[in-house]
Order: structure tokens, then sequence, then C-alpha cells
């Protein structure tokens, strides 16, 4: 996988079931009606397919209502300035509604680290985020392997401290959102410094972006896709932050998950998701964030031991 150019990825979200609290849930949005935009209701595919409609689980079939998490991570989802949802999984989301003949009601949960709690609780049929599959998560829940991501290195606008690679964020401080992979990452490579990281764990991705734009942070260890997509856009707190896309770090998946006690949902996304990818839609809401080469060609569940290990 990783001769695929441009492979991407972006942080797992921790399993700690203590995070679903109230105050996590007072910090969700409002559950939103997908509506396909109109480039994505024209895609070849994008229409009612009762066969897959069919394989849908009987509460779903009779409430015609699928409850999705998400957070904030662009170009996978995050909020235009009019506060609307849009990106990838806004697209897959809204398109998926069309295809099942069901709606899509995306809620924004306020922190990734809150994603895999909210389908341990059962508050959520699913997730369309972009959170890494890993072999330990799949211990927890079903991950539907949607596409590709990496690991990069995030620094303030032309990079004044030189940083080329994790062993050069030695003793510097550098931030994470709670509960990711990308933490773990930097935790493991901070034991092997001479000198430790300062490492600053923060709950939001947002805040993370601004730690590192105000300089309380030396850099941060983010998703390729995101730090790409926000410093090439300079969109959203990614203004005056810079990726370094030569670093590109434990190649793997983004997946959505599923409970393990829903198998009658899980085949019935991979199979609409797959009919997405067979008839190009997939394929072209992935070029239309720019991530074309993330797309994957088979949707798979729970294939993250497949994945080289870097």
């Amino acid at each position: 996988m990783n001769s695929i150019n441009g492979i991407l990825r972006s942080g797992l979200a921790s399993t700690f079931a203590a995070l679903l609290s109230l105050s996590a849930q007072a910090a969700e949005g409002p559950a939103v009606k997908m509506i396909p935009e109109a480039d994505v209701a024209k895609l070849p595919g994008i229409a009612f397919n009762q066969k897959l409609a069919d394989g849908l689980p009987p509460a779903i079939k009779a409430s015609k209502v699928l409850k999705v998490a998400t957070d904030l991570t662009p170009p996978i989802s995050f909020r235009a300035e009019d506060g609307k949802l849009i990106g990838i999984d806004a697209d897959i989301a809204a398109a998926l509604g069309v295809v099942l003949g069901i709606d899509v009601q995306m809620t924004d949960v306020g922190a990734g680290a809150a994603i895999v709690p909210a389908i341990l609780s059962k508050r959520f049929d699913m997730t369309v985020s972009g959170i890494n599959d890993d072999p330990e998560l799949e211990k927890q829940v079903d991950v539907i392997d949607y596409m590709y991501d990496a690991t990069t290195i995030m620094t303030i606008k032309d990079n004044p401290l030189g940083i080329k690679s994790m062993a050069d964020l030695c003793g510097k401080k550098v931030a994470v959102p709670v509960g990711t992979f990308q933490g773990r990452m930097v935790e493991a490579a901070s034991a092997k410094c001479a000198t430790p990281m300062n490492i600053m764990s923060i709950p939001k991705m947002p805040d993370v972006l601004q730690a590192v734009r105000t300089g309380r942070a030396d850099a941060t260890v983010n998703g390729y896709a995101t730090s790409v997509y926000t410093t090439a856009n300079q969109t959203g707190r990614g203004v005056g932050l810079q990726a370094l896309p030569d670093v590109r770090l434990a190649v793997g998946y983004l997946g959505m998950l599923v409970s393990k006690d829903n198998p009658q949902l899980r085949n019935t996304v991979v199979a609409s998701l797959q009919h997405m990818v067979d008839s190009g839609a997939y394929e072209a809401i992935m070029k239309k964030w720019s991530l074309g080469p993330l797309a994957v060609k088979t949707v798979k569940v729970n294939d993250a031991a497949s994945m080289p290990v870097d």
C-alpha cells in the first residue's frame, strides 16, 4: 500500500468509555438530515436501490432513520462558513440516504474521542468519521474501511524551526488531540528522545491547530489529508500553518464504525458503499475534495492487519 501515491491517514480515536459523559454530550451539535448537494445527487448510482434497502435492519426500515455520529476534521467532515456540515463524509452520508431511501441524520459529537463511545453506548447506529482502523479498535466495533490516509507533521507557516521528522520534535512542545492514534505515536516517539517532547493533550482538533498557530505549541502530528487540505487552502484554524508533505507515516485505513451486534447494518452499508465505488460516484466525491489518491477499490471490514507496519 505504500506504493500508492498520496495515501494518507488521520487520527484513531481512543476508546475510553469514560469520555462518554454528560459534558461530552453537551458539546454535541444538533442532528442534521443530510441532503446531497446538486453535484452529488446527479452522480451515477446515486438513486434509490430497493435490493440494498431490503438489507437494512428491521428497526431502521421501520423508522427510515439512520443515526450517524461524526466529528469535525476537514476535509473529511467540517462546517462551511454558513455552519452547514460539508466534506467527504457529509457527501457520502447524504448519498447513502438516497441509495437506501432513508433519512441519514448526522450529529457532530464534539470530539474524536467521543466517536467510539457513541457506538458502544448504542446512541448512534454508526459513525461516518475519519477514524483510523486499528486491530485494537476492531476488538470493540466493526470497522468499515472506506478510504486511506497517513500521518504527517504540522508547524507554523514557513516551518521556522526547520522540523523535518519525528526526531526533530524531541524537546519541542507538541500538541495532540486527546485519545488519538497520533497522540500515541507522539508518546512512543517521545520515549525514544534524549530530551522528551513536551506533549500537550487538547480535547478538540481545532484547538490543537490554534495552539500551534499562536505559538503555544511548536508542532502537531495529524492526519495527512486534514493537514494538507487545511494548510493548502488556509481554511479555519489551518490559517498560518504548514503541513510537511514529505512526512508520511502510519499508512492505513480510515473507517466507519458499527456495533458488532449489528452485522445486518454493517453488511448493508458495505454493499451500498461498494455500489458507489463501482458506479464511480465514490471516486467522484473523493476527487471533489482533492483526495482521489485515497480512494479504495474494494470496501473491506476489519482489514487493518493487512496494512504495512512502518
